[in-house]
């Protein structure tokens, strides 16, 4: 039985055919595909783009080196012996892999299929990221998206880890080592209540003041949480929210619902225009954060990969 062990290059092949083993030319077990394929020479010579003798001489080379006959002619074209017989059924399952792989690649080139993992969290979706998925879906119907919702740690390990091609993360994003960021938006957010505490609205309100209110806030644990304690701490007041959600967008429907004050970006205000939410003008203003693409350095990403990371950064704003 013959056992390809390279099938690209030239082959290393152990063979009942012949005593030891020999290095065959891969274009050897090409030709002889061919012509088993469609016994006859002519129809061969066609598929492979070269002409009858030397698919012939082929032919007769590879029977030389492997020391029996593979095909008996007659006037009708050529047929395979018993030992072609078997050699063609392990050739056939090697030439059409590789050709069904080389298909599969040249489709990848050309963007008709493939797929892109990304890791986002909640507020790059909603703020960035949303419309150029859009685009990138009506440009490439055929690529698949794998969208993973995670925290900004989570998504951050998932990239270091190899689990997504790439990652769209609000800062901060703590340490980022082995990977590359760009900046794509700026995120401005705002304090805001419901009804309940609409006084809040109508003049300055300190830090300090804040603070005697019922906040709500992502969990602790997070970056946004830790920013948030930061910037507190630095303004000298404690931030103790009563409240931890798991998730960005839970804060404006626990704000509408009067459970206490949140801290949400612009965007997600202008798109909802609920007259039950008021603003809240602080004296200190929130900081500011970014929406940031994170890939790892040096990494190969495919063609699909690269085409969203180009759209990404061609709808960034100037940084």
């Amino acid at each position: 039985m013959v056992n390809i062990l390279k099938l690209y290059g030239r082959s290393y092949v152990e063979n009942e055919f012949g005593r030891g083993s020999m290095n065959i030319s891969f274009d050897y077990y090409k030709t002889f595909y061919y012509v088993a394929k469609y016994q006859n020479v002519t129809l061969a010579a066609n598929a492979l783009l070269c002409n009858q003798p030397n698919v012939t001489r082929t032919i007769k080379s590879l029977e030389h080196t492997l020391g029996c006959t593979l095909f008996v002619r007659s006037n009708r074209g050529v047929r395979l012996t018993p030992e072609g017989e078997r050699l063609y059924e392990h050739i056939k399952i090697a030439v059409e892999q590789i050709a069904f792989a080389e298909t599969e690649l040249n489709r990848a080139k050309t963007l008709q299929n493939g797929v892109v993992s990304l890791g986002a969290t909640e507020i790059a979706l909603h703020t960035f990221l949303l419309p150029v998925l859009n685009e990138y879906r009506r440009l490439y119907p055929g690529i698949r998206l794998i969208i993973l919702n995670h925290t900004i740690a989570q998504a951050v390990a998932a990239l270091k880890n190899n689990l997504v091609d790439i990652a769209v993360v609000t800062t901060p994003t703590g340490a980022i080592h082995g990977l590359k960021s760009k900046p794509l938006k700026s995120v401005h957010e705002t304090a805001v209540c419901g009804p309940y505490f609409s006084e809040l609205s109508n003049r300055k309100v300190s830090l300090r003041k804040l603070s005697e209110y019922p906040l709500i806030s992502l969990a602790s644990g997070t970056r946004t949480y830790e920013m948030y304690s930061q910037w507190f701490s630095e303004n000298s007041v404690p931030y103790s929210p009563v409240i931890e959600v798991a998730t960005a967008d839970l804060i404006l429907p626990m704000v509408k619902n009067n459970l206490g004050i949140g801290f949400v970006p612009e965007d997600f205000l202008n798109a909802d225009e609920s007259p039950e939410l008021h603003r809240i003008l602080l004296q200190e203003a929130p900081p500011t954060r970014f929406v940031t693409l994170l890939k790892r350095k040096d990494d190969v990403l495919s063609v699909a990969a690269k085409e969203l990371v180009h759209l990404i950064a061609e709808n960034g704003q100037e940084m």
